[in-house]
């Protein structure tokens, strides 16, 4: 983290940059004015390196001071135009991440229903209530204003310079389905209090407002509905209405549990609620389907005489992957994630999805005609098949997509232009606003030891893009560079997004 002393540098040499850009130029400004992407742009990226050089001269002699910034130090201006001028929009000097969001990664983890290294974290538990008070706390150490919903978005806010104005929001959950890892969805959170918090650091001031959500019940662990807070969020009318009669199994219901979280939930309220850059997120399907058989002595009951709806299924799961595989895309995914096995009926749960709705809902059809089939062979009667949820893709947005590449190459990253099969809140916020999301890898930690050596940057990288990440699982890792990386490229994003 840096000293107060760097932090008072920080403002200081944005000032300098400003003053440095601002007496320059009078030519930059009639350079921009004739054909400002053509001579503004190489003008300014000279005096950067310019300055970047001055800043790490030696001062002159008797002064018993070293230089503004350390040879090694990472220097980056980030220049933007608007209304025809050329602006400073962000400062990197001595910008690093605060190790101790680092930390809190960890100390969130210790909110958990299982022991370590695993989390688990369901929605309205008293570990979830405790890992909500913990985010409200370090929104309010940040100076942001903290606001909840009924059903428990939790937003924080740095008020901007034209509050009028949309404001620009980032962020994720921190609900973590049974036995999982720490990073999935805490990264978002932490990472982008992290990112305001380095902006306010630079003396960053945000002409849109900027603020972090920390979004109820991404997954869907206990009520069976995933991304619950940015569903309502997105005024999808049909939820609110099943809401209303969803137990879990304990046949709790969802304004009773909210309510032992302290959240007093009202049933209007379910419907007045108001450096991979992502390009596109793929739309999830899930089904209920239900076979009934005939229950019996595992002994007794002759296999010609059986009637067995655990094995119609398996032979539907079976189904479910040669109904994807047959897809031709590799963008179509399939999934029997429940299997739920009672005396005489057995539950099965397959999701589908693909960035292709139509190809999505082709799959389903043959997995509905599948069932049927399974059910008339194995004399197994199909009392059930229900499209619980079916949701259409979201791609992310030209001018965020933009931002996010502009802040990779400023920051001279790497990155890789990808899409998520993996749902997220962005999927339902895309309906109400411009959406994009950034991702970091996230890999299988190479063995339990601290000092296990990693794999180069660039082999995780491969790692990453090749195999789609690792998550949900105790071992899935974010090392603090890419999360450090991610971070950066956030805080610029949004403070380019700010200003436009």
């Amino acid at each position: 983290m840096p000293s107060h002393a760097s932090q008072g540098l920080l403002l200081l040499l944005a000032c300098l940059v400003a003053a440095a850009i601002a007496a320059a130029g009078h030519d930059d400004a009639g350079g921009a004015a004739d054909d400002g992407a053509v001579r503004g742009v190489p003008v300014l990226r000279r005096r950067r390196v310019a300055l970047q050089r001055r800043l790490r001269e030696p001062p002159a002699a008797g002064t018993g001071t070293g230089p503004l910034l350390p040879p090694s130090s990472s220097c980056s201006i980030v220049v933007v135009r608007r209304n025809g001028c050329w602006l400073v929009l962000h400062l990197l000097c001595y910008l690093a991440v605060n190790q101790k969001r680092v930390l809190q990664i960890d100390e969130l983890a210790s909110f958990s229903d299982s022991p370590a290294p695993s989390v688990t974290r369901v929605l309205y538990s008293d570990k979830d209530v405790q890992a909500r008070s913990y985010i409200k706390g370090i929104m309010n150490q940040l100076g942001l204003s903290v606001r909840e919903d009924a059903v428990g978005n939790i937003f924080g806010r740095w008020e901007g310079s034209e509050p009028g104005l949309g404001a620009v929001a980032t962020g994720s959950h921190v609900d973590a389905i049974p036995f999982s890892g720490k990073y999935d969805g805490v990264v978002g959170v932490l990472g982008a209090l992290e990112a305001i918090s380095m902006l306010k650091r630079s003396g960053f001031q945000p002409k849109k407002s900027l603020e972090v959500i920390m979004f109820t019940s991404e997954e869907p662990t206990r009520f069976g509905i995933s991304c619950l807070g940015s569903r309502l969020m997105a005024g999808i009318e049909e939820l609110a209405q099943s809401l209303r009669k969803v137990v879990d199994n304990h046949n709790v219901s969802i304004l009773e549990a909210a309510g032992s979280a302290g959240y007093k939930m009202l049933p209007e309220d379910l419907h007045s609620i108001p450096i991979g850059v992502v390009t596109a997120i793929a739309a999830p399907a899930s089904i209920k389907v239900e076979f009934e058989g005939n229950g019996g002595h595992a002994g007794a009951v002759l296999m010609p005489a059986r009637n067995d709806a655990g094995l119609a299924a398996a032979e539907l799961a079976l189904a479910v992957e040669k109904h994807v595989l047959d897809s031709g895309s590799v963008d179509t995914v399939g999934t029997v994630g429940i299997l739920q096995l009672h005396p005489g009926a057995i539950n099965s749960i397959p999701n589908v999805r693909d960035i292709d709705e139509k190809r999505r809902n082709d799959v389903i059809e043959k997995v509905r005609q599948s069932a049927t089939e399974i059910s008339k062979k194995r004399g197994v009667k199909l009392s059930e098949f229900k499209i619980i949820n079916q949701d259409p893709p979201a791609l992310s947005d030209k001018s965020v997509i933009d931002a996010m590449e502009f802040a990779a190459k400023q920051l001279s990253l790497e990155y890789k232009q990808m899409i998520s099969r993996a749902y997220h809140d962005s999927l339902f916020m895309a309906r109400i606003s411009p959406m994009g999301m950034i991702f970091i890898p996230c890999y299988k930690e190479h063995g339990p030891s601290k000092n296990s050596k990693l794999p180069h940057k660039s082999e995780r990288l491969k790692n990453v893009f090749s195999m789609a990440g690792y998550s949900h699982k105790p071992e899935e890792y974010a090392s603090p560079e890419d999360m450090s990386n991610g971070v950066k490229v956030l805080a610029l994003t949004m403070a380019k997004l700010s200003l436009e």
